[in-house]
């Protein structure tokens, strides 16, 4: 059996291209240079979970007819990761209860920013039923499959990445302890954030995420949430180390469980 990784968004919160930028990125006929907010969904067996739900989840839905999934984990509240929850209705209405993993704060943002979505009584019918299954930071068991929670720092608020088998999907990563780095060894797929070339204060950039990987060892890495900033995706991708690459939007990768 495999771990089949699909990355439904790589760009920044803006997505790019950016509306009203001039940036020569932004005016890119390449594919690979047009991303939307990031997001995956992963595949194991006939089970898959999606990574996160941004403002351009449907559209990610339907460009990787994606009918179906099992449960839908969060990594963090900020709205480029959530901000898609409303469009989970059809898979409501196909599927029943949506099975959502998240932290006890991402809950609480949620149900401040998704009110009429939490609400116990006179709930308007047509929003989606939400199943919420609170996690902390230890490994999660859904319909079989194993599942466990990286805690890193976003520069001032915590965010989780997941590992399935040795595929690992972290973003917005600024900061991980050397006890969830432990978690990430022995990877054959690291999906992960490298905004730009300049330093961030929450955000990888370039270099970091390099000595990140020089110091995890992963077979292969792919960085995302990248910034128009970083330059077009080709020319990018010819300077990095032989196994690191850039990942874009509707890559598919493949790892043994």
């Amino acid at each position: 059996m495999n771990v089949k990784i699909t990355i439904l968004g790589t760009g920044t919160s803006q997505g790019i291209p950016i509306i009203g930028s001039d940036h020569p990125v932004c005016h890119s006929d390449d594919f690979k240079d047009k991303r939307l907010r990031v997001s995956a969904a992963v595949e194991v067996g006939d089970k898959r979970f999606l990574i996160d739900c941004g403002p351009d989840f449907r559209q990610q839905m339907l460009t990787n007819n994606i009918k179906s999934f099992n449960a839908l984990l969060f990594t963090h509240e900020h709205a480029d990761h959530t901000a898609g929850l409303d469009d989970l209705r059809p898979f409501f209405f196909r599927q029943g209860a949506i099975q959502c993993y998240m932290t006890a704060r991402v809950h609480e943002s949620l149900k401040q920013r998704f009110a009429y979505m939490f609400v116990e009584e006179d709930k308007y019918p047509g929003v989606a039923d939400l199943d919420i299954h609170l996690f902390d930071n230890d490994e999660i068991e859904i319909d079989g499959v194993t599942i466990t929670p990286v805690l890193a720092s976003h520069g001032y608020i915590p965010v989780h990445g997941f590992r399935i088998g040795n595929v690992a999907y972290m973003t917005d990563v600024k900061t991980i302890e050397a006890n969830e780095k432990e978690k990430l060894k022995g990877l054959d797929i690291l999906v992960i954030n490298a905004l730009r070339h300049e330093e961030h204060r929450t955000h990888l950039n370039v270099d970091e995420a390099l000595q990140l990987i020089e110091e995890l060892q992963p077979k292969q890495t792919y960085f995302t949430h990248i910034s128009h900033h970083l330059g077009f995706h080709e020319e990018v991708e010819k300077n990095l180390p032989d196994n690191v690459f850039l990942a874009y939007d509707t890559l598919q990768l493949t790892s043994p469980l």
